[in-house]
């Protein structure tokens, strides 16, 4: 009889190093009610947002993606050689083809690596790290990087009330290995497809790519194809939210092994401060576990949301390398994931 080999690799899994790229500019709400018709009083009140940043200059998913994965490299202490994969997780890379990740290795020094995009939404994150941890208990690599990335501001419409105010631009990237005691738990994840549609895009890829190819046919060079602009049901969302993330919270504590009394930080995908709050309340968690709230100065950056709350958090002290955390990130798809982790140390470069 034949035998297939097999790998098998470390059991144990945490975060090493993580590092950030937040745009330079950065949005007002008063800025952007220059063109929305809003208030900062009503937007703060609905989302806990006062400012966003969006890219500018020279700035990029490709630039950005590099610049906080230097940053993870260097904080996680790990030879870049060691790197086997690099997960990039993204809705906005400009590209089907090529996808981005083998760009951004390259880009690093690691080209040749494994190299492939996740595209799950403000869930993106999520889902990478739990394929980065998965890929390194069976074998598959030992020390992977995984990326969060977006530029969501290249597909906002600024003067729609629902979207408008809500998204912003950055990237967060982690260095995942093996290390003594585990240290990110079993993903809590799922999807909901009947209710996808309530986070879109205008029109799809091939609607877009055929209205292009009419207007290049006419022969004019003053229409313009437009963007994939993001739309959304708010109040669609908030109800399947409602329902949803309690049950996948409890999931999530019930299958990583400790206590909602053992959670140090709560650091959910960054949404709706509101709903944050919220949801903490409704876990039971202390009062005096602190909630990330990064949303009040970057806006919704979907899958690059959790990486830049957890960097927020450490850099201003608000937690600490090792602490307990309870991740969750949901959005698009409808999807979420959620894990329960030890935080990596604060990084070497913070992002600001």
């Amino acid at each position: 009889m034949v035998s297939i080999a097999s790998t098998r690799g470390h059991q144990n899994v945490s975060m090493l190093g993580i590092g950030a790229y937040r745009p330079k500019r950065l949005i007002s709400n008063d800025e952007l009610c220059e063109v929305l018709d809003s208030s900062d009083e009503w937007i703060y009140e609905r989302s806990g947002i006062r400012n966003r940043r969006w890219i500018s200059g020279d700035e990029s998913s490709r630039q950005m993606a590099v610049a906080a994965s230097e940053r993870a490299i260097q904080s996680s202490g790990i030879d870049r050689a060691e790197i086997g994969a690099v997960i990039l997780a993204t809705s906005t890379w400009k590209t089907l083809v090529p996808h981005g990740a083998p760009i951004v290795a390259h880009d690093l020094g690691m080209n040749g690596v494994a190299a492939f995009d996740i595209t799950a939404g403000c869930a993106g994150f999520g889902y990478g790290l739990s394929v980065a941890a998965d890929h390194i208990r069976a074998g598959s690599a030992k020390y992977v990087l995984v990326i969060g990335v977006e530029t969501m501001s290249l597909g906002l419409d600024p003067t729609d009330r629902g979207t408008g105010f809500i998204f912003g631009d950055g990237a967060g990237a982690v260095v995942v290995g093996p290390s003594e005691e585990n240290g990110i738990s079993p993903t809590v994840w799922g999807s909901d497809g009947e209710n996808s549609t309530a986070i879109s895009q205008e029109y799809d890829l091939v609607e877009y790519m055929d209205r292009a190819e009419r207007l290049q046919g006419t022969g004019s060079t003053d229409e313009k194809v437009g963007r994939l602009v993001i739309r959304m049901d708010g109040q669609r969302v908030f109800r399947w939210a409602a329902i949803t993330l309690p049950k996948a919270l409890r999931s999530v504590i019930e299958s990583s092994g400790v206590s909602a009394e053992d959670i140090d930080v709560f650091i959910p995908h960054q949404a709706n401060g509101r709903i944050n709050d919220l949801m903490k309340k409704n876990l039971g968690l202390g009062e005096g576990v602190p909630v990330a709230n990064d949303i009040e100065n970057t806006g919704n950056t979907s899958a690059a949301s959790i990486p830049l709350a957890i960097e927020e958090m450490l850099v201003t002290g608000k937690a600490k390398g090792g602490q307990i955390a309870l991740l969750l990130g949901f959005g698009a798809g409808l999807s979420y994931a959620g894990q329960v982790v030890k935080l990596p140390p604060a990084p070497v470069e913070p992002s600001f």
